[in-house]
């Protein structure tokens, strides 16, 4: 969703997709609460007082179903609240004399052919004499590589991968691990739950049929099942694409540019590739969480600096 709407007309509609993410954020709450209700209050709650094998195997559900709950909410809220990263006012590449004369070029004409300009700075990128320097005309800013303007957020974001509507947020270098985290943890969630549930449904058309169990009960558990059914399928898709995105050191947004490239500049090998999203530290792999070691260690994390095969090679 990178330089988009010049025009009034998708301002607005900018305007209503951040309007329509809080209502995604009720949304998740509220598919929260029915499965939470379907699977641990009707379901397999009551079954912890039967004792047995049951009893064993209902404690062993709600723990796992509490313990990716805390997972995938503490996600959830740094993929909400957490800044994605956004560039500097007046933001220099790190060696300033090489392009001042280019720079302040830019500067002065920032009105007349900005996109052409840019292209042309680009296309210089991975030639060896220097690397691009773009310009944003919308925040009147040089841009650092891999960073794009998102016309949600108005504002240009580190290493942007996309604006997700379900987090009112842009995804960047400074929460995408939370985002990738959350994908992780609410895919498992909803295949637990409908694991968990699957016995349930089936019986659901006995009950049905016979008008036994209650109604509402009922209900719940078939919207429950259905709703999880359909989001593990979906989330499945996105784990396995964004899975493929961090192991080859890509953003959604750079996909297309990859595939004109010849060698990707940014894949540094899958372990390297990793570790560009989730740090080095093992222990925070699986945690919304950075070590300070990490932050400090690996500049991909803060969204300015990214190593590259010419960095590697030297």
């Amino acid at each position: 969703m990178g330089d988009c709407c010049r025009d009034a007309q998708p301002f607005r509609l900018c305007s209503g997709l951040r309007f329509l993410g809080y209502i995604m954020i009720l949304l998740v709450f509220a598919i929260v609460a029915v499965s939470y209700y379907a699977v641990i209050v009707v379901a397999w709650g009551p079954q912890l007082l039967h004792g047995g094998l049951l009893s064993i195997l209902a404690f062993v559900i709600v723990l796992l179903f509490h313990l990716l709950l805390v997972l995938l909410l503490w996600s959830y809220f740094m993929v909400v609240f957490h800044d994605p990263g956004a560039v500097p006012v007046g933001w220099q590449p790190a060696s300033k004399g090489t392009y001042s004369a280019l720079e302040n070029s830019v500067i002065l004409a920032d009105h007349i052919a900005i996109d052409t300009r840019e292209s042309e700075f680009s296309s210089t990128e991975g030639s060896g004499r220097r690397p691009s320097i773009r310009y944003c005309s919308h925040c009147q800013n040089n841009k650092p590589p891999r960073s794009h303007h998102c016309s949600v957020c108005q504002r240009c974001v580190l290493k942007m991968d996309h604006h997700c509507v379900w987090v009112v947020n842009c995804v960047g270098a400074r929460n995408y691990k939370f985002f990738l985290l959350f994908l992780f943890y609410t895919f498992l969630e909803t295949v637990l739950d409908s694991l968990a549930l699957l016995p349930h449904f089936i019986k659901f058309f006995g009950d049905a049929r016979n008008h036994s169990g209650s109604p509402g009960n009922l209900a719940v558990t078939f919207l429950s099942f259905v709703l999880n059914v359909a989001f593990a399928l979906s989330l499945l898709c996105f784990v396995v694409m964004h899975t493929s995105l961090v192991l080859s050191n890509t953003t959604t947004i750079e996909v297309y540019e990859k595939k004109k490239a010849v060698e990707w500049k940014y894949d540094l090998g899958k372990r390297k590739n990793f570790e560009q999203v989730f740090g080095s530290n093992k222990l925070f792999w699986f945690f919304p969480l950075f070590s300070k070691n990490d932050l400090h260690d690996v500049p991909a994390l803060h969204g300015l600096d990214f190593p590259t095969h010419s960095d590697i090679e030297v």
